[in-house]
């Protein structure tokens, strides 16, 4: 049975792109957030072969060192004509200093020695994976994707991460182009795009109520 956020919730993120987004997300629920790295909670190490179990081992960590319930995203990119890299690892590709131009640099390279270079041959999906975890272990999962190509050279400031390269399907302009309202907004104001926005929308039907 699927069980109702209430009260105070945990994000478990020290990622300030990811706090935002997430906070913005919540905001009409009247959640009272407070993230992870606020609360100087040490990051988890992520030991999980997909998205959803490295979301879940965030949660679960959060949510037993502080007694409350416990919201993470584990979220990447993933790249067809790579093989599915960078996936569970595109954070890491950016390195300790999250040098996302650096890692954005080292995907186009890879295509290029692979010949990707028409659209057809640069498709991309991001994945978004969504836990919810109380402290006596009751866990809610969703999980889903946006589909689109990869752009170069990267185009925008906005968002984060691996934005400015990523064109989504239906769209002339990338994640790194568009204002927040219009990348993850939701209905009515948004349409609710990203990866991120859609797993919430899914996470919001069973565990939130509008205020």
């Amino acid at each position: 049975m699927h069980r109702r956020i209430t009260g105070k919730l945990v994000i478990a993120t020290h990622n300030p792109g990811k706090l935002a987004e997430m906070k913005e997300l919540l905001a009409p629920y009247g959640i009272e957030a407070v993230s992870a790295g606020e609360l100087g909670l040490d990051e988890p190490e992520e030991t999980g072969n997909d998205f959803r179990s490295n979301a879940a081992i965030k949660a679960i960590a959060a949510a037993r060192a502080t007694g409350f319930p416990s919201f993470a995203d584990d979220s990447g990119i993933v790249v067809d004509a790579l093989d599915g890299a960078p996936g569970i690892y595109s954070a890491r590709w950016a390195g300790p200093t999250k040098d996302f131009n650096a890692a954005m640099a080292q995907i186009e390279r890879l295509l290029q020695e692979r010949g990707a270079t028409t659209p057809d041959k640069r498709r991309a999906h991001f994945v978004s994976a969504l836990c919810v975890a109380w402290p006596d272990d009751h866990l809610e999962e969703v999980e889903a994707r946006v589909d689109g190509t990869l752009a170069w050279p990267p185009r925008g400031t906005a968002g984060f991460g691996y934005d400015p390269m990523f064109l989504p399907d239906g769209h002339s302009r990338t994640f790194g182009e568009m204002e927040s309202i219009e990348k993850h907004g939701l209905p009515p104001h948004g349409l609710g795009l990203s990866h991120r926005a859609r797993a919430f929308v899914k996470l919001a039907e069973i565990c939130l109520e509008p205020r």
